[in-house]
């Protein structure tokens, strides 16, 4: 069973505005990718089907496929690691999460459920505020 990586996307208002953070990103670094201090010490399980779930304003929204893990020397000449993500992003259910720093493993039994193809086209021109009211009464 795959494990997973939760993470903050920090500053990020919606979805939208996460996938225009990552484009800028790639168009800096030629990959989808964002950096870490330390090598996950359970790598080998990670790169065995796991995502990186995205936490955007308290809620678990989205992930994305992880790839590697990259080894590196960051500007300031300290070691850090890579962590490369395909460009695809899946919809998941919403789920609360409150704040943290860097990132957490996901086990598999704690991973909210991908959305149905076509759900998103339900809430598609509703506000994000009613869209996270009806989502945490479980109503979408």
């Amino acid at each position: 069973m795959a494990l997973h990586m939760l993470k903050l996307a920090a500053g990020v208002a919606d979805l939208a505005e996460l996938k225009e953070v990552q484009k800028e990103r790639r168009k800096e670094r030629g990959i989808y990718a964002f950096y870490t201090r330390n090598m996950p010490k359970r790598d080998e399980e990670i790169l065995d089907g796991g995502s990186i779930y995205w936490v955007i304003k308290g809620q678990i929204q989205a992930r994305q496929r992880i790839k590697k893990f990259t080894p590196i020397v960051n500007n300031r000449g300290r070691p850090a690691v890579l962590v490369s993500f395909e460009a695809k992003i899946t919809l998941t259910q919403w789920r609360p999460h409150r704040p943290f720093r860097g990132w957490r493993y996901l086990e598999a039994k704690e991973v909210p459920k991908d959305l149905p193809k076509g759900a998103k086209a339900m809430t598609k021109g509703m506000p994000a505020k009613m869209e996270a009211e009806l989502r945490e009464l479980g109503l979408l």
